[in-house]
């Protein structure tokens, strides 16, 4: 059974993370089945936020007589310290703890440091120093972020977007945590949906021994396919890393991964769908990508009003309104009958 310690937090976990953002989108006994089921089955590291919604309090509901057994990391999106002890507070209650092992500073636009003028980064030490919180963490999507904060010293974990897709400046910031005893949290380890392989996933992350993929499950389905490789890890073989080389060649060039912080759209486009919508439905095609709704949603795209903002605020500079437009020319054949 593949294990991972977290840099210098002593955090030692099976190597299966949950990760419980789109258990916001299921009811509360359908996600404490899933918690429980994670937990039994010797899952013991679960990654919400406070900007997921309910995912706190449905964890808070479905672990907190097992807290003592697992280990809990949240998120503040928080600009300044008041906001920051608020979102605590909220987190705490909501997941019927005291103390938080990994809190971390959700996406920040920039790296938290002492003196910054925001008061963040001293909340968080005085969190800590007072025991709410165990170890400080930070999540980014932003490359620059991710340096500044491991050459800091500052931080004992790292969360940011890392799978089979990733290329050699991810690489690089895995090598980097390792050399520096930091922490690497894996999100967006199946690439937003992209990554429909659960063996090749897996496998891709068990070559590192300082990573932690944390996986986003909403379906018992979803949960099984990692819970298999808890008994049985899959390991990197000939074939496997045929296929990733294979799938590598395939998503080539730039492609939404799904991170929404492009988020809200003036014109009210769902910009985080939408802009990968060929893909998802010619990489796992389901009859809900088709309907009266997402037709609707898709046709927003016709609305777009260029302004910019999208691609102003896209941590991997993509031109999401080349991307909308494309997606939408697929979209409307694929409606037409003309490919699949």
């Amino acid at each position: 059974m593949p294990e991972v310690t977290l840099g210098s937090t002593e955090i030692t976990v099976e190597k299966n993370g949950f990760g419980a953002l789109p258990i916001q989108r299921i009811s509360r006994e359908e996600a404490a089945k899933l918690l429980r089921k994670a937990y039994a089955n010797g899952i013991t590291f679960f990654d919400t936020a406070r900007f997921y919604t309910d995912s706190e309090e449905k964890m808070g509901y479905a672990l907190h007589d097992v807290r003592e057994n697992i280990y809990i990391a949240t998120k503040t999106g928080a600009k300044d310290a008041d906001a920051f002890y608020r979102d605590l507070e909220t987190s705490l209650t909501n997941l019927k703890t005291d103390y938080i092992d990994i809190y971390q500073f959700h996406n920040p636009s920039f790296c938290p440091l002492p003196g910054d003028g925001t008061g963040l980064y001293e909340a968080m030490e005085k969190m800590k120093a007072e025991g709410v919180v165990r170890h400080i963490g930070i999540t980014n999507h932003r490359l620059s972020v991710a340096h500044q904060a491991i050459e800091s010293g500052l931080y004992e974990t790292l969360q940011f977007p890392f799978s089979y897709l990733s290329g050699e400046e991810e690489l690089n910031l895995v090598k980097k945590c390792k050399d520096a005893n930091m922490g690497y949290i894996a999100m967006k380890a199946l690439a937003g949906g992209l990554i429909t392989n659960a063996r090749a996933a897996y496998a891709f992350q068990n070559q590192f021994d300082n990573v932690l993929p944390i996986w986003g499950v909403q379906r018992e389905k979803e949960l099984d396919d990692f819970l298999q490789f808890i008994k049985n890890p899959a390991e990197m073989t000939d074939e496997i890393a045929a296929f990733i080389t294979e799938e590598k060649q395939s998503l080539a060039g730039d492609f939404c991964r799904g991170c929404g912080y492009c988020m809200p759209c003036p014109a009210g486009i769902e910009i985080n769908t939408c802009a990968r919508m060929s893909l998802l439905i010619r990489r796992s095609p389901s009859e809900l990508q088709l309907t009266p709704e997402a037709q609707q949603k898709m046709m927003k795209i016709k609305e777009c009003l260029h302004c910019g903002h999208c691609a102003a605020n896209c941590p991997y500079g993509l031109e999401t309104p080349r991307l909308l437009q494309d997606n939408l020319k697929d979209y409307e054949e694929i409606l037409a009958g003309k490919t699949i």
